[in-house]
């Protein structure tokens, strides 16, 4: 198995960037909020963040405007000057080409994509993989950074029913990638054992990372099957997406994990 990079991901959500509509923060409150989201996740023993702009709906389905690519590297920069803990870069919808830029000018270890092979139907419309650009911009900036993508990501459907293993397979052998990421339907939504299972049959040695729904409760099970896991709403206060990380949440998931 390639090395996973982390076997715990913490989520750094970024609320609503100036020029979003739910933009409540001024961009130094953000960066405030970020910093100490980021500070108690390292306290707590986390091994890597992922930096992501949760807060901007509705998002965009392809590129992302140049503030939004402006603001995430500033903040990837922030993270990655005050702690030395591996990044990773998400800008959601699916812009995998600003993630990229992000990722390589802030010295970020990875990116993550939630459509990188195939078509989905999603909030946004028909978001279609583009793998065969995101790999040659990566070759061109020369830049070390992996891909992890996710199969039958959460808030979509397919556009034609393909099922775990072949969603998989595709992912890495003709998509390239360097990481899988399955998920539940939404956001904290429980990862299928059975779709672990089966992603981590297909996906050879490549990472298999459970991408939701993962909590104190569980996180000792999933890790019997998956690499690694990325934790967001776990972590928050009263268990709510859009709270603070809050330092309680995070110990008692790191305590669990190994039982």
């Amino acid at each position: 198995m390639k090395n996973p990079i982390a076997r715990i991901i913490g989520m750094l959500h970024v609320p609503a960037l100036p020029g979003s509509p739910r933009n409540e923060l001024g961009f130094s409150e953000i960066v405030d909020w970020v910093s100490k989201d980021a500070g108690v996740l390292a306290a707590g023993g986390v091994d890597a963040f992922l930096l992501e702009n949760f807060g901007d709906m509705p998002f965009y389905p392809g590129r992302v405007p140049a503030h939004t690519v402006a603001f995430m590297t500033a903040l990837g920069r922030e993270v990655k000057r005050s702690f030395s803990l591996p990044l990773g870069i998400n800008i959601l919808r699916n812009d995998a080409e600003a993630a990229i830029a992000v990722a390589a000018a802030v010295c970020a270890e990875f990116i993550r994509v939630n459509v990188h092979t195939g078509a989905r139907v999603t909030d946004q419309g028909l978001i279609e993989g583009r793998a065969h650009e995101t790999l040659r911009y990566r070759l061109s900036l020369g830049a070390d950074i992996r891909i992890f993508a996710d199969a039958d990501v959460k808030h979509s459907a397919p556009v034609a029913l393909r099922g775990m293993k072949v969603e998989v397979e595709e992912l890495v052998s003709r998509g390239g990638a360097d990481a899988v990421i399955v998920t539940g339907s939404a956001t904290g939504s429980p990862t299928s054992f059975e779709d672990l299972k089966t992603a981590k049959e297909a996906a050879g040695k490549v990472p298999v990372f459970a991408g939701s729904g993962v909590e104190a409760s569980n996180v000792a099970a999933v890790l019997k099957i998956a690499d690694g896991v990325i934790v967001g709403t776990a972590f928050k206060r009263d268990g709510i997406t859009e709270n603070p990380v809050e330092a309680d949440r995070v110990r008692k998931f790191m305590s669990k994990m190994g039982s």
